[in-house]
């Protein structure tokens, strides 16, 4: 087994070798660099050589202007724009107040009341509210977790906010050439991919995934995906739908690593329309500027931080293990080490990198500089696994209350949505009219494998008129007082 110390040290040298990976790469990618470096070190030579300027330097000046200019123009990659998105709202009746939560569970034979005080804890303490929901089959006494009620509750979930993006987009079902659904613990057969298709009558010719055991980083996972599979594939539209089935995961035993699955996840789905037509551009919110994935699977140790397993007794759940906020720390930092290289102004990855040079070769007790991505990066919608999760993770980006502020919300009012909770917090800035023209968000994903995934998006209309709409339309007047510090 590996101390704490060689871990440590393994972990600054991971991040000295990503740094010097890609900041070099990223920072000489750009056809000007070449040109004035090569021309000013051949013009040096002959001035050192004492070679007077002839018409052959003018000329070799204009050829390669001329060609990097071409270069540019004609390998610039057509954008991908994301039109709309839409959350889906649940009913009210839906709702699980801690009381009935805790009621409920106490009627249920596979907890002791060692587990239904664990719970209650859990639940005071966990920064959600009381008008978080579950499916009507965990409403049950006992849950139904069978297949039949994950297909109905995969359906309440997919239906409507597919049927919200296409009305709110003008969109035919036929027009999709690209559909990719996400769902980490129910996987049917056919797939939930399959089933939406057969819905909505889609084309024979269309591309469709279902992706599945990526956790809460999927939906950010999707979009990269999405945003790939649309380089290749020309004026074509994709559909990207993201939710998680409770009703499947639902763990009945008294493990108390597996019980904060039951109080921390609650229902939420999203559907995002992501194009590369150009004619897009005029109704589309924004431009998809860059995706990021990063995993840390090799480790033995984050591998095993989150995992579905059997508890001694047979019963189904996943295993939440203590060190899972370290682990979520070493998957992100290197995931903004790569991001950090390509989008920080220079000087930020100039002290980033002296200070990893630093730690590496000359003090190893010194800290690393964290760059300030607010200076390229207007908004943040955060993981919202959890209050401890989201405040680590905005202290590690020295991230002020109001930067985590659509994560806390979001958790507060709705639970933790897995992967469609990102959505929900772009929803919550557009509410509260803050997405300016010209503003980029960072939604940053993270899941079980581990793994995070990283969105950047740009701004291409000030978003106003949205707080009567979506899923905050009954409650955004309320936030963010309503959420406890």
């Amino acid at each position: 087994m590996e101390t704490l110390s060689e871990q440590k040290h393994a972990a600054t040298t991971n991040q000295f070798t990503l740094f010097w990976k890609h900041f070099p790469s990223n920072l000489l990618k750009f056809p000007w660099i070449f040109t004035i470096i090569l021309l000013t070190s051949t013009e040096a030579f002959l001035l050192l050589q004492s070679c007077e300027p002839t018409m052959f330097h003018f000329l070799l000046l204009c050829i390669f202007l001329l060609y990097f200019i071409l270069k540019q123009f004609l390998s610039k990659p057509k954008p991908i724009y994301l039109v709309d998105f839409s959350c889906l709202k649940p009913e009210s009746c839906l709702r699980v107040p801690f009381s009935k939560f805790l009621r409920n569970a106490s009627m249920i034979d596979g907890f002791d009341s060692e587990s239904i005080a664990f719970m209650a804890k859990v639940l005071t303490s966990s920064g959600i509210s009381q008008e978080t929901c579950l499916p009507p089959a965990l409403h049950r006494i006992p849950p139904k977790t069978h297949q039949r009620e994950s297909i109905k509750e995969a359906e309440m979930v997919l239906f409507p906010i597919m049927d919200d993006l296409l009305a709110k987009t003008k969109l035919s079902p036929r027009d999709i050439d690209i559909l990719i659904v996400n769902c980490s613990g129910f996987c049917p057969s056919p797939s939930l991919s399959s089933i939406v298709i057969n819905k909505y009558s889609m084309r024979s010719d269309i591309k469709s995934y279902n992706i599945s055991g990526m956790g809460c980083s999927a939906s950010a996972l999707c979009i990269d995906l999405a945003h790939n599979l649309l380089k290749v594939h020309n004026n074509s539209n994709a559909v990207v739908l993201s939710t998680e089935i409770l009703s499947n995961g639902w763990y009945a035993g008294n493990e108390r690593s597996k019980l904060l699955i039951n109080c921390l996840f609650r229902m939420g789905s999203a559907a995002i329309l992501l194009t590369n037509k150009t004619e897009a551009k005029k109704s589309s919110k924004y431009r998809l500027l860059r995706t990021l994935r990063t995993q840390r699977a090799f480790d033995e140790k984050a591998y095993l931080s989150a995992f579905r397993e059997e508890d001694s007794n047979g019963k189904l759940g996943v295993t939440l293990k203590r060190d899972l906020l370290q682990v979520a720390g070493e998957t992100l930092r290197a995931n903004i080490s790569i991001l950090g290289s390509e989008i920080l102004p220079f000087s930020e990855k100039f002290w980033y990198g002296v200070s990893v040079m630093q730690k590496k070769f000359i003090n190893k007790a010194e800290g690393i500089y964290v760059p300030n991505f607010k200076t390229v990066i207007q908004h943040f919608c955060l993981p919202s696994s959890g209050r401890p999760v989201i405040r680590e993770i905005g202290k590690g980006l020295k991230l002020a209350e109001r930067d985590m502020e659509p994560a806390l919300t979001t958790l507060h009012r709705f639970g933790n949505q897995s992967s469609s909770s990102l959505w929900y917090e772009l929803a919550y800035l557009e509410a509260k009219e803050r997405v300016q023209k010209r503003d980029k968000i960072w939604l940053l994903g993270m899941g079980s494998g581990p793994k995070c995934n990283s969105v950047v998006l740009e701004c291409f209309r000030p978003i106003v008129g949205r707080s009567n709409k979506g899923p905050w339309d009954d409650c955004i007047h309320r936030y963010p007082s309503v959420v406890e510090n």
